[in-house]
């Protein structure tokens, strides 16, 4: 998954904060959800957009002893996975480049619940099923009321394992590396220890020399949010047409319309036609329509945003129907 920061983060109003701050969250009253996703849809851990929500990172220190909004996510899921006796484990720690100013980055990167409360968790559930679930950070500021409280935006989506290799391989990679290393470094002999150690030394400096070249070239690689866009689209159209992996589908469709309207006559479609797909899975499959509370006033808003805003001939017959 590439949670790209094309997520568009609607302001909060701080005083909302107070109602979100987290209770002891009891794994049996989790038992009546039907989904992962259900729980997402139904905690509100997204905002009411689907996009991502803020939370409470930081309180400042008139109030340190109050514990970081920027868990609940987190302890929503796994409680979710516990309710099921299932095991649930964090299997990467976001690298946060989704948050685009680099200072945010480095002040994120320094707080324990931003590296304990973000990345991809696993459940392995006690009748066999698996799920993974990424919560991603794509900005943060300092609150507007003066104080020195802090909020990062948070997108909570379901993944599957190719997305999860495709957005932190490289991550993957290096841990693998350490390892190898490790292991090399372990069945070295007395012998040829001082060897061993000139050359690490020597490898060291030839890693740092060539770093400069490694980084630029690495950049082409990723995908841009456009292809990202289009990607989710064609792959949910693919399943919803032969009736397949719908609510996987779904999800799939409206993440490619929560990137919004992207430069370019591709993207624009892949947006519009995104779109029409999360309106049929929220009036037609009702795996999906479930998790959503009133998914019809829900469908119909995204119908008249494209008939309105960008003249979508079919987003007006639906509407037509569903009068």
């Amino acid at each position: 998954m590439n949670l790209k920061a094309i997520l568009w983060v609607g302001s909060i109003g701080f005083a909302l904060h107070g109602c979100t701050t987290m209770q002891s969250l009891n794994p049996n009253s989790f038992n009546h959800y039907a989904s992962p996703q259900e729980v997402i849809n139904q905690k509100g851990l997204n905002s009411a957009n689907g996009k991502a929500k803020e939370y409470v990172y930081d309180w400042g220190p008139q109030k340190k002893n109050m514990e970081a909004e920027s868990l609940i996510p987190k302890q929503n899921m796994s409680s979710y996975c516990q309710a099921k006796n299932g095991k649930f484990i964090q299997l990467n720690k976001s690298n946060l480049n989704q948050v685009k100013n680099a200072w945010s980055r480095k002040l994120l990167a320094t707080y324990s619940s931003i590296k304990q409360g973000t990345g991809v968790f696993q459940c392995s559930q006690a009748d066999g099923q698996r799920w993974m679930v990424a919560i991603e950070p794509v900005s943060e500021r300092k609150s507007n009321d003066r104080s020195e409280t802090r909020l990062v935006s948070l997108y909570t989506a379901i993944i599957g394992p190719d997305e999860r290799r495709k957005n932190y391989n490289k991550q993957e990679e290096n841990v693998a590396k350490k390892v190898t290393s490790s292991k090399a470094k372990a069945t070295t002999t007395k012998s040829n220890a001082k060897d061993e150690a000139k050359k690490e030394v020597e490898t060291k400096k030839e890693a740092k020399a060539k770093e400069p070249e490694n980084k630029p070239a690495a950049k082409p690689v990723a995908e841009t949010s456009q292809q990202i866009q289009m990607r989710l689209y064609v792959n949910a159209r693919r399943d919803l047409n032969a009736g397949k992996n719908q609510v996987t589908a779904c999800n799939n469709a409206q993440r490619a319309y929560s990137y919004g309207k992207l430069n370019g006559a591709n993207a624009n479609r892949a947006y519009a036609e995104s779109g029409m797909l999360v309106a049929k899975c929220l009036t037609s499959v009702p795996a999906y329509s479930k998790s959503y509370p009133n998914a019809n006033a829900r469908a119909k808003g995204i119908l008249q945003n494209l008939a309105t805003n960008y003249n979508h001939a079919g987003a007006k017959n639906m509407l037509n129907r569903m009068k």
